[in-house]
C-alpha cells in the first residue's frame, strides 16, 4: 500500500532536521544526533527505579518499571534498538512504559554497552546475564521467574532473538515468549526489502552497513548464529513469537524470514506486517497512530504468553 500519510509527514519533519546521514560520522556523533530526534513521553507506571546488574563484563544498567497491579510480576526484559551504536534507557523510556503499562509486566530495560567501544558479543553477553540475574533474584524484584520474556526493536530485536538461541545453547534460562520488533537477523543487503527501501525512508542500506561495520569485529562474525540469528542450522525449542516487520523498512525480509523460519521449525510463531509503516514506527506513537495498533497487538500478545 502507498506510505502511510502521517509517516510521510514524519519523514518529511526529520528531513527538515538537516542531520547527516550516520555513514558521515563518527559514533560519537551519532548518538548526540540521535537524541535530537523526537522521542514521546509514555504512560504512567507504579515505580521507575535505575540500577546496576552484575554481569561477567562488567555491570550493566537497568531500568526497572513497575505496573500498576499486585506481584509478584511477570517479566519482560526489553532491549532498546539503536544499531547496537546508538541508543539507550533514556530513548527507550516510552516504549518501556508502554510495554509495562498494557501488558501488567515488570519491564527490565537493559542498558547495554555499545560499539564500536564494545563490539560482538559483548552486548549479547551482558543482556543474556541480566537475563539469567533477573531469572535468579526475581523475588528481589517482586517478580515471577515463572513466567519471562524477551524483546526488543531493531538491533535490540537481534540481541534479543540471539538472547532465546543463547539460552537454548547454554542450558537455560528458561524463556515464555520473544517479542522482535522488526529485528536485524542477518547481514545480507541484497534482499528485496533492501532493494527497495535502500533509501527515502530513514532508515538506508548504507547505514545498516555502517552499523554492521561498528558492531562485528570483522566478517567472519556474520556466520555467527549468535550475530546473525538467520544464520542458525537450527530454530528448533525456542520460545514462541510475535514478530512485527514494517512494509518500507530495509529489514522487512529478514525479519519475516525469521519468523518463517521458527514457524518450520515447530515454533508457535505470529508475523505482522504493518504496511505503510517504516523502520522505527514502533516508538513514535506521537507522530503515528499505526505505532499504538502494534503497541496494543504486542501488550495483548505478551499477556497472553505470561498468564499465570
Amino acid at each position: 500500500m502507498p506510505l502511510d500519510p502521517q509517516t510521510r509527514a514524519f519523514i518529511a519533519q526529520m528531513e527538515a532536521m538537516n542531520l547527516p546521514p550516520v555513514t558521515e560520522v563518527t559514533p560519537e556523533q551519532a548518538r548526540i544526533n540521535a537524541k535530537l530526534r523526537p522521542c514521546y513521553p509514555g504512560p504512567d507506571v507504579a515505580q521507575v527505579k535505575d540500577m546496576e546488574i552484575p554481569v561477567s563484563l562488567g555491570a550493566v544498567p537497568v531500568r526497572v518499571y513497575t505496573p500498576f497491579a499486585a506481584g509478584p510480576y511477570p517479566v519482560l526484559i526489553w532491549i532498546h534498538g539503536g544499531g547496537w551504536v546508538t541508543g539507550g534507557l533514556d530513548m527507550a523510556d516510552g516504549t518501556a512504559r508502554h510495554l509495562c503499562s498494557g501488558a501488567g509486566c515488570l519491564v527490565v530495560s537493559v542498558g547495554y554497552a555499545l560499539s564500536p567501544e564494545a563490539k560482538f558479543p559483548t552486548a549479547l553477553r551482558q543482556c543474556y546475564e541480566a537475563l539469567r540475574y533477573v531469572k535468579e533474584n526475581a523475588a528481589t524484584f517482586n517478580a515471577d521467574g515463572a513466567r519471562i520474556a524477551v524483546g526488543g526493536d531493531s538491533a535490540g530485536g537481534n540481541l534479543a532473538a540471539a538472547v532465546c538461541l543463547m539460552a537454548r545453547g547454554e542450558g537455560g534460562p528458561s524463556i515464555d515468549f520473544q517479542l522482535l520488533i522488526y529485528p536485524v537477523t542477518e547481514p545480507d543487503f541484497e534482499t528485496e526489502s533492501y532493494v527497495q527501501n535502500a533509501t527515502g525512508f530513514m532508515l538506508t542500506r548504507e547505514a545498516m552497513q555502517w552499523y554492521w561495520d561498528h558492531y562485528l569485529k570483522g566478517p567472519e562474525e556474520a556466520t555467527n548464529p549468535y550475530a546473525a540469528p538467520l544464520r542458525a542450522s537450527d530454530l528448533g525449542g525456542l520460545p514462541p513469537a510475535l514478530v512485527i516487520t514494517a512494509e518500507y523498512d530495509p529489514l522487512r525480509d529478514e525479519g519475516e524470514e525469521y519468523a518463517r523460519r521458527l514457524q518450520d521449525a515447530g515454533v508457535p510463531t505470529a508475523l505482522t506486517r504493518y504496511n505503510g509503516m517504516i523502520h522505527g514506527f514502533f516508538g513514535r506513537w506521537g507522530a503515528i497512530d499505526r505505532s499504538l495498533d502494534a503497541i496494543r497487538e504486542s501488550c495483548d500478545a505478551l499477556k497472553k504468553a505470561l498468564a499465570a
